[in-house]
């Protein structure tokens, strides 16, 4: 599942919980509530800035545009002529450069990226050291959503009356304060 984006102590002091009995509770839905915003962002975070990322690529391109990002280093960029089964270093700054701008690399001398199948593969760090704060908040409230919603909002009961409404909710949408902030981490590969 990769790194947690919060932390028990974290979300017990967002949420003023001082005993250890949810902690089980709190413990289970951290590591699905992570999951659940890097597949929803279709990137990790914080899997990649200490262990890197590999990605291999065919060419045929001008570029080799990186899935994660930010990135914080490329540590090689290597070519396989004989279909990803071994693989030669290329160097830096003569066979390619890192554009942050446009999250790739590009090759130096030629145009593109000569077309290989598995020609190509790229290994480097990326992500957060330390989570930004808004998408901590998200990480954060969705625990609680998790937490505090079992698929049911139970209503207040009528004046006069000895029932408990049930409303299920209907919809599989996340709650819009948390899609606000996801959707501005959802990585585009187009």
């Amino acid at each position: 599942m990769g790194n947690p984006l919060i932390s028990l102590a974290e979300y017990k002091v967002y949420s003023q919980i001082n005993s250890p009995n949810q902690d089980a509770e709190i413990t289970l839905l951290i590591p699905k509530v992570s999951q659940l915003i890097k597949t929803y962002c279709r990137q990790s975070f914080n899997d990649h800035v200490d262990d890197p990322k590999v990605e291999q690529f065919s060419g045929g391109h001008s570029e080799l545009i990186l899935k994660e990002h930010p990135v914080i280093s490329v540590a090689s960029v290597e070519l396989s002529t004989d279909y990803g089964q071994t693989y030669t270093p290329l160097t830096e700054f003569v066979d390619y450069a890192f554009s942050p701008e446009s999250n790739s690399v590009l090759p130096i001398g030629t145009g593109t990226f000569k077309k290989l199948v598995n020609g190509y593969r790229v290994s480097y760090t990326c992500g957060y050291e330390t989570l930004p704060e808004d998408l901590k908040l998200a990480a954060l409230d969705l625990v609680t959503y998790y937490r505090k919603n079992d698929g049911a909002i139970h209503s207040p009961k009528a004046p006069g009356s000895n029932a408990v409404q049930i409303e299920y909710i209907s919809t599989a949408s996340l709650p819009a304060h948390i899609r606000r902030i996801l959707d501005l981490y959802v990585a585009d590969y187009t």
